[in-house]
């Protein structure tokens, strides 16, 4: 008896149970119905089970109920992501809340099915425990203001043994969450940032990313670090030392979790994928395993790394070193020379790399013709070239085959010494970037395939098609740009985006294409991978910095030593959980992420008010416009009252601002000049006004 066999028969009954039902029918006695009634309060934490109104037990599916995570709108409204593949979201008004909060996890009764409207019924966890905000005051009643924008409306402040005062920026923790406004208590008060490293221990703070692992876990990293890697770790692995293998990664990386190799053949390429194998380092349920699974990911900030391994492990006995012997999985790929895969193999290896690469490196040896860097690593120029060949002939199938290819500019913030901006610049992307990132999804996209032929549970790497409403929504402002003239399908993204490469919407239609899309997550129910326009995808070649990759390797591993897996049911039963909370924590690093690329903008624009620069609209509201530097990478925003040459009106239909009197017309990819009006690093804006 476990929580699977009980949720899989409440639902066959076709109705709803009693306890005593459920008790007599799996024939408990009386000292058995403790784990039962422990089973069924699991199942209802975790939003597979509900309890009606006459403490009967169903599934939420058969009560047209629906779990998921809550994205709520500043407007107070928001949206339900089912946690179920292949459902559509659930619009959620205003009053149909019940107080739940951006990111929570709930309960949802979709009450108009035709157009996807429903309420929130029961909040099953919360995400914010703790906030970062703005102390306001009311008479004699203290609030704080949150500061994170997606967190509407004001939290009233116990009594506490902190001391602040009105205006102070404080870290609290939400103590009673029923009543509105919740309550909280002030834990700590900070001094007011005087740089942005200061910023951005604050921003830490606010997202609850961790700092320091727990002693056990930085005991055990230190042990195994001591042990090292010795030859008899090498049996029962495929020892590949001689292959000539090489690490691709930016200048600054310090954890490399993927290595190459190459051989061109008569008949096409054989591929060598590594990857370094923290699974024979981190055993389930282990103390670094634990961890691990909470944190799901690495965070990457402008001036730091928060790792999800700890660094003994992240940039030392995992990370694969040059000219040193590391223990890898290995995904060995045979195609023809059209890019067909005809064979795969994957097994445990140890590998020895013979140079760490840069992309820069490889971009000199591959575009530029450097003759010192051609010289520099001579032995490596062939493979880098049989490298350079085979991805172009993948990128080629996967365009054919109607892969999203988003070729989107990233920040990249360049510090100096005291960790102060530089400058916020475009981020390069070259050759050597296409090929990591085509033999990555090759990998991937085989370990997915090979486990899914297997009927084994995995971890899978899904993206669902987008929703009608954002189609209409697309199509439109692809027609007022002139880019389109009839409506497209989902199926048809691909053609547009090569369609409009290389003309000046190009960046700006990217963008609302990928605006449109839905969130790639993670999930044990395969539903296949829209962008990449593949059935089958999973994560397997990132294990130093995200857990699902360790969950992948785990299963292949032991499926390849076995034939099956020694405890499928509990797997099972852990998949789902592991699959919300890993993708809940990869929303919350990529929003700290761009919160701290945001840190650092405000920081490099704070003295500039006044200033004029050359900038692009990216997006229209009523409100005003979003507008990027083409200067530096930077955005900000331009309100219609800053618009004073003349007054201005949205028009939802063309999805831009038109002057009334002038008739000027504002829309995505104008050019224009701005002024900067106010820097705010309180609020983290850019505020400008048109020139």
């Amino acid at each position: 008896m476990n929580s699977e066999t009980i949720s899989e028969f409440i639902k066959k009954s076709g109705r709803p149970l009693s306890f005593k039902e459920i008790a007599d029918a799996f024939g408990l006695k009386a000292s058995q119905r403790k784990k039962l009634k422990r089973i069924l309060k699991e199942l209802l934490q975790q939003g597979k089970l509900v309890k009606n109104r006459k403490g009967l037990y169903l599934t939420v599916r058969e009560a047209s109920l629906v779990t998921g995570i809550f994205e709520a709108h500043r407007e107070g409204y928001g949206f339900v992501i089912p946690d179920s593949a292949g459902e559509s979201d659930i619009f959620i008004p205003p009053n149909s809340t019940m107080g739940a909060m951006h990111g929570d996890r709930v309960v949802a009764r979709l009450e108009q099915k035709r157009r996807r409207e429903g309420r929130i019924i029961r909040i099953l966890e919360r995400a914010v425990k703790r906030i970062v905000g703005t102390v306001e005051r009311a008479g004699p009643v203290f609030y704080i203001q949150p500061r994170k924008k997606n967190i509407t409306g004001q939290m009233v402040v116990a009594p506490g043994n902190i001391k602040f005062k009105e205006g102070d920026l404080v870290f609290a923790e939400v103590i009673h969450m029923a009543g509105r406004p919740p309550l909280t208590r002030v834990l700590k008060v900070f001094e007011k940032p005087q740089t942005p490293v200061q910023d951005i221990e604050i921003l830490v703070h606010e997202y609850e990313l961790p700092k320091k692992f727990p002693h056990n876990v930085s005991v055990s990293a230190r042990q195994l670090l001591s042990k090292g890697i010795s030859k008899r770790q090498f049996k029962n692995r495929i020892d590949l030392r001689e292959l000539p293998t090489v690490t691709i990664d930016g200048e600054n990386a310090r954890d490399f979790d993927d290595a190459v190799s190459i051989k061109k053949t008569r008949k096409g390429f054989i591929l060598w994928v590594h990857i370094a194998d923290v699974t024979h380092y981190a055993g389930w349920n282990s103390a670094l395993d634990i961890e691990a699974r909470q944190r799901a990911t690495s965070v990457y900030l402008p001036d730091r790394v928060i790792p999800m391994l700890p660094e003994e492990l992240s940039e030392n006995l995992c990370s694969l070193l040059p000219e040193t012997p590391r223990l890898t999985f290995t995904v060995e790929m045979h195609f023809s020379s059209s890019g067909q895969r005809k064979q795969t193999r994957f097994y445990p290896s140890v590998i020895q790399t013979a140079q760490r690469m840069t992309y820069t490196s490889v971009r000199k040896i591959l575009i530029d013709r450097d003759s010192e860097e051609i010289k520099k690593y001579r032995d490596l120029v062939p493979h880098f070239e049989n490298m350079a060949e085979l991805c172009e002939i993948l990128k080629g199938r996967r365009k054919q085959r109607g892969s999203l290819d988003f070729d989107l500019p990233e920040p990249e913030v360049l510090l100096d010494i005291k960790g102060d901006p530089q400058a916020i610049i475009k981020a390069e992307r070259n050759l050597a970037h296409y090929i990591i990132e085509e033999f990555m999804i090759a990998a991937n996209e085989a370990v997915a395939e090979f486990l899914y032929s297997k009927a084994v549970p995995a971890l899978y790497r899904i993206h669902e098609k987008p929703e009608a409403g954002k189609i209409n929504y697309i199509t439109r402002v692809l027609k007022n740009l002139g880019v389109l003239k009839h409506d497209i399908k989902p199926d048809m993204f691909s053609e547009v985006i090569e369609m409009i490469m290389g003309t000046p919407y190009e960046e700006t239609v990217n963008y609302l294409i990928l605006r449109s899309l839905k969130q790639a997550r993670y999930s044990p129910e395969n539903v296949g991978h829209f962008g990449l326009a593949l059935d089958c995808y999973t994560h397997f070649t990132s294990p130093i910095r995200r857990y699902p990759d360790i969950v992948v390797h785990r299963i292949l591993k032991e499926y390849l030593q076995k034939g099956k897996l020694s405890n499928e049911m509990l797997l099972q039963e852990l998949l789902p959980a592991i699959a919300i909370h890993s993708s809940r924590m990869e929303r919350r690093a990529d929003e700290a992420e761009r919160d701290a690329v945001q840190i650092m903008r405000v920081w490099f624009m704070k003295d500039r008010a006044g200033e004029e620069f050359d900038a692009k609209v990216t997006m229209v509201s009523p409100d005003g416009l979003r507008v990027r530097l083409e200067e530096y990478y930077i955005e900000g925003f331009l309100p219609v009252s800053n618009m004073i040459d003349d007054f201005y009106q949205f028009d939802e239909k063309r999805y831009c601002l038109t002057g009334l009197r002038k008739k000027r017309r504002f829309t995505i990819g104008t050019n224009l000049r701005v002024r900067v009006s106010r820097v705010s690093i309180e609020e983290r804006e850019i505020v400008f006004d048109l020139l």
